[in-house]
């Protein structure tokens, strides 16, 4: 019973405060409404623009070619025909469509197992403060800001069978190949290009990873008898893991999305041998007119980018520091 009476009592002097506290005055309630109104207004301006640009360029897109490719499109027939599925049925007997997939799959393994190792060794040296670092990193960046078009062009006539690099490899006595006309080497050939053309930005990306390693860290693993090998593997590769996840997906997404190379070194040849996915998509859009069965292909193109995005994505917690 007396706490029962206690509680009452605190109710009656809660209810007889409220009942004393003099009302807010109308005009600071609209003021404070006002005032936040003005913040959601100027909070959806800010946005508005990439909400906006990420409707007409990337929602909009997607849902067009996704429609398209349910169609039979040909632009010179001027034929527009709903056809369903049979785009999409028609990839999984296409002989064409699984020689550019398996084109796609070598070339990827390759660059990123290249681009990222060489990458991850050069920002490893150049984290050394050594003599002559800034002469070396810009000569290994410089590819990065140079015309993709241009450099593959140098390229072109450096891979030639007479070209520049068969020219010094005949001064120590080597007979070069005929870089872009056997199916082997011109893939190497193409994934090489494409290393040195954006090696530059990874290095880059792992040198400020690397430079934001703690010194203490790396202090007391000395100390404590640690070798170089076993810091870098127990201490530098764990705290620069979230670089490396950027840099993979970056990566990964851009040698699925590789096409000006193809175009310029080999023409996706010899025969078939470097006819990846992008580079198909492109045949049989501008050469074979066949917009609609394209279009599939750019929805298969999309799942797969996607698919692979979300797998490392998801992968994270396992291997990239401090992710939860």
């Amino acid at each position: 019973m007396t706490t029962t009476a206690a509680s009452g009592a605190a109710e009656t002097t809660e209810r007889r405060g409220r009942a004393e506290r003099p009302p807010r005055p109308a005009g600071v309630r609209r003021r404070r409404s006002a005032a936040t109104r003005g913040d959601w207004i100027v909070g959806y301006t800010m946005v508005a623009p990439a909400v906006l640009g990420a409707l007409a360029f990337v929602i909009a897109p997607l849902i067009a070619v996704f429609w398209f490719s349910l169609h039979d499109w040909n632009v010179l027939a001027n034929t527009f025909v709903f056809s369903g599925t049979e785009n999409y049925e028609r990839m999984l007997s296409d002989q064409g469509l699984h020689d550019s997939l398996l084109a796609s799959l070598w070339f990827s393994i390759g660059l990123v197992v290249l681009n990222i190792t060489l990458a991850l060794f050069l920002a490893v040296l150049l984290n050394q403060k050594l003599p002559g670092t800034t002469t070396f990193r810009t000569f290994f960046f410089s590819p990065v800001v140079v015309s993709l078009v241009a450099w593959t062009i140098v390229w072109s006539f450096l891979l030639q069978a007479d070209g520049g690099i068969n020219g010094f490899l005949s001064l120590i006595g080597v007979d070069g190949p005929n870089w872009l006309r056997n199916d082997f080497t011109a893939m190497v050939s193409v994934i090489i290009v494409q290393v040195f053309k954006n090696v530059g930005m990874n290095m880059i990306l792992f040198l400020a990873a690397l430079q934001g390693v703690p010194e203490e860290i790396m202090e007391a693993a000395r100390i404590d008898g640690a070798g170089a090998w076993r810091r870098f593997r127990s201490i530098t590769l764990p705290m620069i893991s979230p670089t490396i996840l950027l840099v993979s997906i970056l990566t990964i997404v851009g040698s699925l999305e590789v096409f000006a190379q193809i175009a310029v070194l080999t023409g996706g040849g010899p025969g078939n041998s470097t006819t990846v996915l992008v580079y198909y998509l492109y045949q049989q859009a501008f050469r074979f007119n066949d917009f609609g069965y394209a279009s599939g292909i750019s929805v298969l193109l999309f799942m797969i980018v996607l698919v692979l995005t979300l797998i490392q994505w998801q992968t994270r917690k396992r291997w990239v520091f401090n992710e939860t």
